[in-house]
């Protein structure tokens, strides 16, 4: 079987496991308030990449044991952040924010039910992801150690500060800098996060966690980049999204400040960065190579 054989078999599995485990571990639509509970499962299991989540497994194989208690709290850890990322979405997609019509190719929340339920669905998307990791089947440093690391990466110095910063850039200029520092905190802190997770799961040591920092650093940052390159080159169809929406809006991105061609190179040089920091877990770090070149070429 070849590597590109072997990478779609591990990605048709842990996709697979991604979606059995968000069935497991969200409410049931039957639980009440019923509307609330089946819009939560409109928007975290209405399609998607599952790139987060593929992450935390990928990491997780560097290390440790392949225990059931691991491999269930990899399970918490992918639903946890993929629950955020989620929530994510579901508020930026609203009238205040981006006011989107369209994500995973479906109308958004606000659109499929009313701007009330969906921040509500936001918000109990948000808490849930917490409750799901207070209840993983591991040892307590490792669950405060995963939480803290998903607080942190969701909040005002993580996700929710760069959309902050990301709504008050419309219509104006920022530099490169400006930019890289926004997208690090928008969509790199998630990404870095779910390779931190299985990272905390496969039980590594300061220095190897430093390399994947390394990794997920980049691998956030060439991620963005080929957003915005999707975004000004992609049809609607697609995309699963409205395309064009960074240029109707005004804001900021790679292709608007630095160009096309800058933006598509960056992207690539950023990737090759990515799996040079994977270099000291051999043959356990392939899927994580993978998964770089999935985010980088994805759309061609």
């Amino acid at each position: 079987m070849s590597s590109a054989d072997l990478f779609q078999e591990w990605l048709t599995s842990h996709s697979e496991r991604t979606e059995l485990a968000l069935d497991a571990l969200l409410d049931s639509a039957q639980t009440t308030p019923l509307r609330l509970h089946k819009a939560m499962r409109y928007a975290a299991q209405g399609g998607g990449k599952r790139i987060r989540p593929l992450l935390v497994f990928a990491a997780g194989q560097l290390g440790g044991d392949d225990s059931a208690a691991k491999q269930i709290a990899l399970d918490s850890a992918a639903v946890a952040i993929e629950c955020i990322h989620a929530y994510s979405l579901v508020h930026d997609d609203m009238p205040c924010m981006d006011d989107d019509d369209l994500r995973r190719g479906r109308p958004t929340v606000h659109k499929a039910y009313d701007d009330a339920t969906a921040l509500l669905v936001g918000d109990a998307l948000q808490t849930r992801a917490f409750e799901v990791l207070t209840k993983a089947q591991c040892a307590a440093d490792m669950r405060l150690a995963m939480i803290s690391a998903l607080a942190a990466a969701s909040g005002s110095r993580g996700m929710a500060g760069g959309q902050a910063i990301d709504l008050e850039s419309v219509g104006k200029k920022l530099d490169l800098a400006g930019l890289k520092q926004m997208h690090a905190m928008k969509t790199g802190a998630l990404l870095s996060c779910a390779v931190q997770l299985g990272g905390i799961a496969a039980q590594l040591d300061a220095q190897q966690m430093a390399n994947l920092q390394n990794y997920s650093q980049a691998l956030g940052l060439a991620f963005q980049i080929v957003d915005d390159v999707l975004d000004a080159t992609a049809d609607s169809q697609t995309l699963g999204k409205t395309a064009g929406k960074d240029a109707i809006n005004d804001k900021p991105t790679y292709v608007t400040l630095m160009g096309l061609d800058y933006a598509q190179k960056t992207a690539q040089e950023l990737q090759e960065t990515a799996i040079a920091s994977l270099e000291g877990f051999g043959s356990k770090a392939q899927a994580l190579k993978d998964l770089a070149f999935l985010v980088v070429n994805r759309g061609k």
